[in-house]
């Protein structure tokens, strides 16, 4: 058995398993999550831009007519307020797939409830109470997860097992269903008062500082790391290669610490400091833009295989959009070896280049606001903040990804063109 048999094998065992973990209602759940709070995130990251347009006629124009400070509230309860979209949006998500009867409205609201239980209260010095920003931003995403699926579980229990005050038949469904909530909601409550007492007797102080030091620190080190970002690449390539969602697969692990990042670079923009992070959600859209497919396209417009230069045309169009399923689907790239190498390894040397380049000051650090999907190459580097940006994803999609092609797809023409050739001369 040949390698390449060898390793169709492997990826034909490995598919149910790859396939069940794509499917978990956890991850899932935290997919359709970070997916949700795009919106939120997008009107914050204007407002942030805004706040810090490079152009000071055009800042000075915004502190005139008085939209600095609305700009700064609005950051604040976009991006500021990420771990709030995040507890509700999950518990709904989460309730919806373990109970599909249930719209999850009701666990979203009592799991926001909970996140703001553990949340210490600061003082105001007029009296009364204030909740600090400290961990309803970035820094309590994890914390937000957790309590979210903590909350949805006890919920999932209380209704599979018929746990509920009954009410009359003659009584509205309505509010049937309102005192159907009240055991779940009590039960909840109580344990994150119970958890908050719990934290307040620690060093720790706070259930957020307890996540945010021993888990969410740690997996931002690792999972975003040059390294892991690198590993997490080349996996989810190799699964797209096999004819897997590796997009799917891969996100849902590592898509809110990146998220998270960008949100702290996005803070630190809107602040005036320098931005701490050079891998985050932005960083890895704008450099892996159509999985780096675009110079394929060019080398197959001028290919002497017609069937090549044919595919290059109909794929021409989505490549420039950063659309890759012409090719992916098309050529196909799925299952050919002949390309394996660079389908697999460009998005990851791109990577690399661009981490080097942005570290020694070449390319500035990208601003973590989020890109859109579907924008035109270059256009879709925009967001990240710099004229420098920009002009890398051009460089890199118009002059590296072609180079990086070139010596596969030789090898891969000459073999297309020879059996174009003996084609034609058996029609003959």
């Amino acid at each position: 058995m040949s390698v390449q048999d060898k390793m169709t094998s492997f990826f034909d065992k490995l598919a149910p398993t790859i396939n069940k973990l794509g499917n978990n209602v956890y991850l899932r759940s935290i997919s359709n999550t970070m997916m949700g709070t795009i919106g939120p995130l997008m009107v914050g990251s204007v407002a942030v831009l805004l706040l810090a347009f490079p152009i000071d006629a055009v800042k000075n124009a915004i502190a005139a007519i008085g939209l600095t400070p609305i700009l700064a509230a609005v950051n604040s309860i976009t991006i500021g307020g990420l771990a709030l979209y995040v507890v509700f949006l999950m518990a709904k998500n989460l309730v919806g797939m373990l109970l599909p009867n249930e719209d999850g409205t009701l666990i979203g609201a009592l799991a926001l409830m909970s996140f703001l239980i553990i949340t210490p209260l600061g003082a105001l010095e007029g009296g009364g109470n204030a909740i600090p920003t400290q961990w309803l931003g970035a820094s309590g995403v994890f914390s937000a997860f957790i309590v979210a699926i903590i909350s949805a579980k006890i919920y999932e229990f209380f209704v599979k097992k018929h746990i509920t005050i009954k009410m009359p038949d003659s009584v509205p469904s309505v509010v049937t269903k309102s005192f159907d909530s009240l055991l779940p909601a009590f039960a909840i409550g109580f344990v994150f008062i119970v958890i908050r007492l719990i934290f307040q007797s620690t060093s720790f102080g706070s259930m957020h500082q307890f996540i945010y030091s021993l888990i969410q620190t740690p997996l931002q080190g690792l999972g975003t790391s040059l390294p892991a970002t690198l590993v997490f690449g080349t996996v989810a390539q190799l699964l797209w290669f096999f004819g897997i969602h590796g997009t799917n697969v891969i996100n849902p692990l590592v898509q809110p610490l990146r998220l998270a990042l960008d949100a702290e670079n996005m803070a630190a923009l809107a602040a005036g400091e320098a931005l701490p992070h050079i891998i985050g959600n932005a960083f890895w859209s704008i450099n892996t833009w159509g999985a780096t497919t675009l110079g394929l396209i060019f080398l197959m417009l001028r290919s002497k295989s017609k069937q090549y230069r044919e595919m290059g045309k109909i794929a021409l169009v989505p490549g420039l959009l950063g659309i890759t399923e012409p090719l992916v689907f098309g050529l196909p790239l799925v299952f050919n070896f002949s390309f394996f190498f660079p389908y697999i390894f460009n998005n990851v040397i791109i990577i690399l280049l661009s981490y080097f380049l942005t570290a020694i000051g070449v390319i500035a650090r990208c601003s973590g606001v989020q890109c859109i999907f579907g924008l035109p190459l270059g256009f879709h580097a925009m967001v990240g903040g710099h004229w420098t940006i920009v002009v890398w994803q051009l460089i890199s999609q118009l002059v590296i990804s072609p180079i990086l092609w070139y010596p596969w797809f030789k090898m891969a023409e000459k073999k297309k063109v020879q059996e174009e050739s003996e084609a034609e001369q058996l029609v003959a």
